[in-house]
């Protein structure tokens, strides 16, 4: 039985609904004699022609540009033929199943009982192609559907160094220190008598120590590109009538959440994605968190809801009203919630202590430096007027770890780069350990090169599980 993989594949690889023009990808082996019925002429290998389309009755469809792309020269490294016609979705299905038919009687016209089995293409089925054929490694497949969700300039520009392979050059450099070192290890191991003479003399420490810097460096740079991608998660909480609402208002520019003067106005999460510095935050505003009897059971849900939220915080914004400072009642409160908030956040979570309504008090507005003993910022503003936004924004950066700089000089990165980086980290130091040992202990030094470049690999997938591919493009859109 023929594997599905090896099946030639078609998809509309442009979005959904009307445009000026829509595309119809087609992939597979052995496709130039199927692209001549369906044309009906030979196409010029990467030359645009122009030509009618034709239904099994001879009437045209459309009238197309066809692009036809032989192996290997081509995304996916397979012969490609792209179609593209004006954009109506009803167009584009009737060519869709003029291909389909044809490649159906394939046995028959063309002997490739390949064609036969032509089908719709699963989501990055052809960037997942484009990996399996060399074309691309891992990550820059998946810089492919980062640079399609990119939600900032600099992330799309981050997206677009991915896919010309600037992150895979680092890694790529890594992985090449990493076998010479490991390389030295393991011929040394077969001189037993010799070993520490020949490691010594070979510098081993300090490959091992130059191999820890760059990797600290690389750590750093994908920690920013994570962050372009994946953004911050920005949760605002604290007691009703803070002026929580008013803040998500004035960091988005637009008015989204309900702004009232009366108690538990916000029942459920309000989230809204803006942009600092080409970073994305995903602000959230949440229900107003308080233990009162006048609590009915939808904004008890929505209380439910914030501290479901603030636990899932990459930083939280712990807002707090000026006017109400010398109230000790409303002061109990909020040490009430931060005790809480020292059990539901974890340890790294930093926390901003923000003191909202600065515009009442005139110009001698401060932020009272009461707080945990966490990562706490305090700082006074005004959301009605905008009076320490600013700030605001740019310790927002700072906090999570944002180092600035030109978006020119950043790839894009996943979590999951950032994950296999760190397990590499640990490796290398179990290996400098096992180096420094007083009787250095070779064949695990070895073993732990080993699995340092292991880790390394899954990054660019030169070593990847199936099941990780299969997770990785699902994510992708139908005919990418």
């Amino acid at each position: 039985m023929l594997s599905q993989q090896n099946a030639p594949i078609i998809a509309i690889a442009t979005a959904p609904g009307r445009g000026a023009v829509g595309i119809v990808r087609v992939s597979g082996k052995h496709l130039a004699p199927w692209v001549q019925a369906l044309c009906g002429r030979v196409l010029t290998p990467r030359e645009a022609t122009y030509l009618p389309l034709l239904d099994d009755a001879g009437a045209p469809i459309d009238h197309v540009l066809a692009l036809y792309f032989p192996a290997p020269h081509s995304y996916t490294g397979e012969d490609v033929l792209e179609l593209q016609a004006h954009g109506g979705p009803v167009v584009l299905q009737l060519i869709l199943a003029r291909c389909l038919q044809l490649a159906a009687n394939a046995n028959d016209e063309f002997n490739q009982p390949l064609l036969k089995r032509l089908r719709l293409a699963q989501p990055g089925e052809f960037t997942q192609r484009a990996f399996l054929n060399h074309k691309l490694d891992l990550a820059q497949a998946e810089a492919v559907a980062d640079l399609i969700d990119a939600s900032t300039e600099a992330a799309a520009r981050g997206a677009s160094r991915s896919l010309a392979g600037a992150f895979s050059k680092e890694i790529h450099q890594l992985r090449d220190a990493l076998i010479h070192l490991r390389m030295l290890v393991e011929a040394t191991l077969d001189f037993p008598e010799e070993e520490i003479d020949f490691l010594q003399q070979a510098d081993a420490q300090g490959q091992l120590t130059r191999l820890q810097q760059n990797l600290e460096r690389v750590m750093a740079q994908t920690k920013q590109g994570a962050l372009l991608r994946e953004g911050i998660r920005v949760v605002i909480a604290g007691q009703p009538n803070a002026g929580k609402s008013s803040l998500l208002n004035a960091l988005a520019g637009a008015e989204l959440a309900i702004v009232t003067p009366i108690a538990g106005t916000t029942r459920d999460v309000v989230q809204q994605t803006i942009q600092i510095d080409g970073v994305p935050l995903h602000v959230i505003d949440t229900a107003g968190l308080r233990e009162h009897p006048d609590v009915d059971e939808v904004e008890r849900i929505g209380i439910a809801r914030a501290w479901a939220q603030i636990a899932q915080a990459d930083a939280l914004l712990f807002l707090h009203d000026l006017t109400r400072q010398d109230d000790v009642a409303y002061l109990q409160a909020d040490t009430h919630i931060e005790h809480t908030l020292k059990e539901k956040l974890a340890s790294h979570v930093p926390v901003l202590h923000l003191w909202n309504k600065a515009d009442t008090q005139g110009e001698s507005a401060t932020s009272p430096q009461q707080g945990s003993g966490r990562q706490a910022t305090h700082i006074a503003l005004s959301a009605k007027t905008g009076e320490g936004l600013p700030a605001l924004r740019q310790q927002l950066l700072k906090v999570v770890g944002w180092q600035g700089g030109s978006a020119e000089g950043m790839f894009m990165a996943r979590e999951r780069h950032v994950r296999a980086l760190h397990e590499v980290e640990a490796h290398l130091m179990r290996a400098d350990e096992r180096l420094n040992a007083r009787v250095p202990a070779l064949d695990l030094l070895a073993e732990e090169l080993r699995l340092s470049q292991n880790a390394l690999n899954t990054i660019t997938g030169e070593f990847t599980a199936d099941d990780l591919l299969g997770v990785i493009f699902s994510s992708f859109c139908i005919g990418k």
